[in-house]
């Protein structure tokens, strides 16, 4: 069997904020992981866990406060701006908000051909025909490349943000909450799309998102944050089957069910205490004033993310040796 190809390495990503003279905001702090070419990584968690900070620190947008991010084994802060632009031809990111996303001064097609006009990818015909391929390939008519974003629904400008993000032909695409702006009826047409896109361009995913039965749908394999941290992380089927760390537990038993009978019958497990400040967090587990198992070791030693089976990672002190 041959070993899976990594695209995007992250090691102890931090992106912290100032927020006042003494005051630290830790939106992110350490976190570790790899996407596999051609995969589908999910991330998951509240909001505010920093999970779109994470996927923003990534693709260069907000630049890191400590540890390191390598695309294909090029690091990607602390670079050139030369490298940098190259960089974004191989690095694009799909938005959540389709309606502050588009410029409405623009036309579809200006929009769409921003980042082919910035790298003089195509010209004349050539860049036409570009436009009219992207429009076809997320499911839009050429005639809408002169119109503007207020004429189109949540659903369609969605589709403009994904050809947008498509058109400098990328490897790898950062899916920040794609879905969580649209209507139910919407979300999975979009979620499909960017599936079978996958399919075609051999795409690599960072999907970024609340619901949590999208993410087990596109996902191949998913990390879950709270409070800057990644604290469990493993295949999709995984995880969904047997989750391992508190938080996750309580966050996948939140998922309503269609079956009344079985939504009866599943545990809710119920949050309690008060959820912390991510500013000038105190050592331990971020998660010990709402776990119902923390003991002693988790006020104080900050859990570190291992292996406790077979490609499954868990940051908790439930599982040490």
């Amino acid at each position: 069997m041959l070993d899976k190809q990594v695209l995007v390495e992250v090691r102890d990503l931090k992106k912290h904020f100032k927020v006042g003279r003494k005051q630290i905001l830790k939106a992110v702090d350490g976190v570790s992981f790899d996407i596999n070419l051609g995969e589908t990584l999910g991330l998951v968690g509240e909001s505010g866990c920093g999970k779109t900070t994470c996927g923003r620190t990534i693709m260069g947008l907000y630049d890191a406060t400590e540890g390191e991010v390598y695309f294909k084994g090029e690091k990607i802060h602390d670079v050139s701006a030369k490298e940098k632009f190259n960089l974004t031809k191989k690095m694009q990111i799909i938005f959540q908000d389709p309606y502050a996303s588009l410029n409405p001064r623009m036309t579809v097609g200006d929009i769409i051909c921003e980042g082919i006009d910035i790298h003089q990818m195509y010209k004349g015909e050539a860049r036409t025909k570009r436009l009219h391929e992207l429009l076809d390939l997320v499911g839009l008519n050429q005639e809408h490349a002169s119109r503007f974003p207020h004429e189109f629904s949540g659903g369609q400008r969605q589709r403009i943000g994904i050809a947008r993000a498509l058109a400098i032909e990328p490897e790898f695409i950062v899916c920040d909450e794609p879905i969580s702006a649209l209507d139910v009826s919407i979300q999975a047409q979009v979620v499909n799309l960017l599936i079978q896109l996958q399919e075609k361009l051999g795409l690599t995913y960072l999907f970024i998102a609340h619901d949590l039965s999208m993410v087990k749908h596109i996902s191949d394999r998913v990390g879950v944050m709270y409070m800057g941290h990644m604290v469990e992380m493993t295949a999709s089927e995984n995880l969904y089957e047997k989750p391992l760390h508190p938080y996750t537990q309580a966050l996948l038993s939140a998922i309503p069910e269609p079956d009344p009978d079985y939504s009866q019958s599943k545990e809710r497990i119920q949050l309690e205490g008060e959820i912390p400040s991510p500013i000038n967090p105190k050592p331990g587990c971020r998660f010990v004033s709402r776990c119902r198992h923390a003991k002693t070791a988790c006020h104080e030693v900050t859990p570190v993310i291992k292996e406790v089976e077979p490609n499954h990672f868990v940051a908790c002190h439930l599982f040490d040796c």
